[in-house]
């Protein structure tokens, strides 16, 4: 694999993680300024997101759907590739809850 290749998978990581953590914590910031429990908003956004966040890491879905279909054409080396891309992209979405269940002490689903 050439070095290209793991430099978007870390990105990938850390933009699906940053989208969790990110969204989560500022949005229990609106939630406070209505008047609503942050903590239990935090878990609820972070399960609103998560899909979210591996779309935005993997630079939206019409890229990869288009990246994907090329390398099922092409070679299976690329829709490997492709994969793990998504791959990434869960495990920082799952990095990511698993961290907001720690902060908010319950469980996020």
């Amino acid at each position: 694999m050439e070095e290209r290749f793991f430099v978007s998978f870390i990105h990938c990581f850390f933009i699906a993680f940053g989208v969790i953590i990110g969204g989560s914590l500022i949005g229990s910031i609106g939630a406070f300024a209505t008047g609503h429990p942050p903590l239990n908003e935090v878990s609820q956004i972070a399960k609103k997101l998560r899909i979210w966040a591996i779309v935005a890491a993997i630079g939206g879905t019409f890229d990869a759907i288009s990246n994907f279909e090329n390398a099922l054409e092409g070679s299976a080396f690329d829709a490997f590739k492709q994969i793990l891309l998504i791959l990434s992209a869960m495990g920082g979405v799952k990095l990511g809850l698993i961290l907001i269940e720690w902060i908010v002490q319950e469980d996020v689903g």
